[in-house]
């Protein structure tokens, strides 16, 4: 391991720019040739809960951990090639997608000297499976009847049913099987003490930092960067201050303040596109947003290019349905809202929903009116569920917006909506959209379908596209998805927005940004490939 392990006190001085080592950035240590070879990064997120049974690095992309197969980027404008990380070699599957059969490398050890094999990968499969883990995400690999280790570097998955896009459920990070325990993943303490075989290994980590140094067990390149230290800063304005500071070298930023770096000497703005989805669940169980046209209406009546332009300062794209562009052909560019507020006003009339006194509609009653939730820490969904409630009140439609936690949300999923982000695996289009527009499922989360909508064609549609082995059929069934969602709408969808970063200028060669899913932080931004940094 390089270095030692820092203490606290150590560790405090990394905040006070005149006790630091400069080069390009006040944060940065540096070796004699000036480069930086430690890193000081700010997270708006909690550090910990570093468990892959848990969710941790389930893209492929983690300091710590790896999967059968890693995100292989040429840019952040497509989606990146799933390539053999752990696997020697691409996934085999039988005949008609039931069964998968995975080689695994031969020279790959755990951070702790156990050797890697193909134990590791059925334990910690396993663990996610078992319903008395309580996994955050199990419900992403029901499709997984069994996992078997065939001998000591093959391995077998097979499923309940076909499904082609098996690939993208081999990139969750595989801890040591000696780590697995029985009960919940929450009470393991694999959170906090990760044995992975990726390139960094946690050397520290305290209630507010997280400390990763070289993994002298990893099997590739030596990473050039040989320390980096997470620190986590809740609040966007203080993380802002520290990096005009010069305090770190790098952090996330909502794109409005973001923006206010783009004149500031020795930081640079990288904004990262993404198939994240912003946007809101609507609830089935108000007598307003249960009705389709009033639903319909409100699409019509969001004008998505302003939300671009002036809540995200113009770095994301307007958003109609969960699947962008990067999904090529089964993506459908027909299948738009095109901005009409007197369109949605005559359909709200139509539907019998007529102007109150007091300005807003009500029919029968029931006023057009509903509570509209997000998450009271982020900034930026604040501001859209304040635009969205701005662009409701001129067509007679009254948004209560409230911020809360995510506790108290999930208690009223079907009775209020919320300002939500999608896209959380979007390296295959199944992953990308099933959950979001499929029928709620038994064992799923309740932010699958929040608003447990089910919409006529669609279910079935999502299927054949899993089960089929015809791709030209599979991209018929996607563009079926999308025509029969914008006939009959149950969210609103607001905008695909890019993450927004802060970098100190430097001299590495950072490789490519990759198109990033819901989740970003200093884990993704141009950090997500940090091992792979060269002079």
């Amino acid at each position: 391991m390089t270095g030692t392990v820092p203490t606290r006190a150590l560790l405090a001085t990394a905040l006070v720019p005149t006790l630091l080592l400069t080069a390009c950035s006040g944060a940065a240590e540096t070796e004699a040739s000036g480069t930086p070879t430690r890193i000081v990064l700010a997270d708006a997120q909690p550090v910990g809960e570093f468990d892959p049974v848990n969710g941790y690095g389930e893209l492929g992309v983690s300091p710590i951990f790896e999967g059968l197969l890693r995100p292989e980027s040429t840019g952040d404008d497509a989606l990146p090639e799933l390539v053999p990380a752990l696997a020697a070699a691409p996934p085999e599957p039988n005949d008609d997608n039931t069964v998968w059969d995975v080689e695994l490398r031969t020279d790959v050890t755990f951070s702790d000297g156990s050797a890697f094999d193909a134990e590791d990968v059925v334990a910690t499969y396993s663990a996610v499976l078992d319903p008395d883990t309580a996994s955050e995400v199990a419900g992403s690999y029901s499709m997984i009847e069994s996992v078997t280790a065939l001998d000591d570097h093959n391995v077998r998955f097979t499923l309940n049913a076909p499904y082609y896009a098996m690939p993208a459920r081999l990139t969750l990070g595989i801890t040591s099987s000696e780590e697995i325990t029985s009960g919940p993943a929450a009470d393991s303490g694999r959170d906090r003490n990760p044995i992975g075989t990726g390139p960094y290994v946690l050397a520290d980590l305290s209630a507010d930092q997280a400390v990763f140094e070289v993994n002298p067990e990893y099997h590739g390149p030596e990473p050039e960067v040989t320390e980096m230290v997470v620190l986590s800063i809740p609040d966007d304005n203080t993380r802002a201050q520290r990096m005009r500071a010069g305090n770190i070298d790098g952090t996330v930023l909502p794109p409005v303040t973001a923006a206010t770096f783009a004149d500031v000497d020795g930081s640079e703005v990288l904004p990262v596109r993404t198939a994240e989805w912003r946007g809101l669940s609507l609830p089935s169980d108000n007598p307003f947003t249960s009705d389709p046209d009033a639903r319909l209406a409100m699409n019509l009546a969001v004008d998505r290019d302003g939300v671009v332009e002036n809540v995200l300062a113009g770095h994301g794209r307007p958003s109609h349905t969960p699947i962008p562009d990067v999904y090529g052909e089964a993506h459908d560019p027909d299948a738009v809202f095109e901005y009409d507020p007197e369109a949605a006003a005559d359909l709200l009339d139509e539907a019998g929903w007529e102007e109150g006194s007091d300005g807003i509609r009500v029919r029968d009653g029931d006023r057009a009116e509903f509570t509209l939730y997000y998450l009271a820490s982020d900034n930026l969904r604040r501001d859209l569920a304040t635009a969205f409630a701005a662009e409701m009140l001129p067509l007679g439609i009254e948004v209560d917006i409230q911020g809360a936690s995510w506790d108290e949300m999930e208690k009223n999923t079907t009775e209020a909506g919320i300002l939500l982000g999608g896209g959380d695996k979007p390296y295959d289009l199944d992953t990308q959209v099933y959950a979001t527009l499929h029928s709620r499922e038994d064992g799923t989360s309740t932010y699958e379908n929040p608003g447990d909508f089910s919409i006529p064609g669609v279910d079935e549609a999502l299927e054949e596209a899993r089960a089929t082995l015809d791709p030209d059929e599979r991209v018929e069934a996607y563009r079926k998805v999308q025509r029969a969602y914008i006939e009959n709408p149950t969210y609103v969808f607001m905008a695909f927005v890019d993450h927004t970063y802060i970098a100190a200028e430097d001299d590495w060669d950072r490789g490519p940004l990759v198109l990033e899913p819901h989740a970003h932080g200093v884990s993704w931004g141009p950090w997500w490939n940090l091992a792979a940094w060269r002079r």
